[in-house]
């Protein structure tokens, strides 16, 4: 920049006319002040062309996650203290569900409900199997059926 501001200088010697070197003298006064020198003279900028920024997809500009479904596949008993379920992924990505369950007694009464929370592929389906845990192994043969919650919210 500097090589630039003293080239368009006159060396005095009958080259140029005054109002090129006054043109010149300003232009170097010009780049001393766009450098970050001290110079009393406005300061001239050029438009730049530089690229418009495109949007690119992410998580923010994504479309919202649609909740999933949930399934029972296999209710608690004492031989197998667990229930299973089966979750469904609608999403063209990988996505987290919370699915709800709750273990209840012959007489409709709730003896527990849990919530898991199940990572399942893209348009992909993913089982998760729900201990009873918290009731005692004493108490699991009085579980007389599972239910869980059709809707698996969508997480993340």
């Amino acid at each position: 920049m500097v090589v630039l501001a003293l080239t368009g200088f006159s060396s005095g010697c009958g080259h140029g006319s005054r109002s090129d070197a006054s043109s010149s003298e300003s232009d170097a006064q010009d780049s001393r002040t766009s450098a970050g020198g001290s110079g009393g003279g406005t300061h001239r900028s050029q438009p730049t062309d530089s690229p418009t920024p495109t949007a690119s997809p992410s998580s923010e500009t994504a479309a919202p996650l649609k909740d999933g479904t949930a399934v029972l596949i296999s209710c608690a008993s004492l031989d197998d203290p667990y229930a299973t379920v089966e979750v469904r992924n609608p999403n063209d990505r990988d996505a987290v569900f919370t699915m709800k369950m709750t273990f209840k007694d012959a007489h409709g009464a709730t003896m527990i409900t849990r919530t898991a929370q199940v990572p399942v592929p893209a348009k992909g389906t993913a089982t998760d199997r729900a201990a009873v845990a918290g009731i005692g192994t004493g108490h699991v043969d009085q579980i007389a059926r599972c239910e869980v919650n059709p809707r698996a919210t969508a997480d993340w």
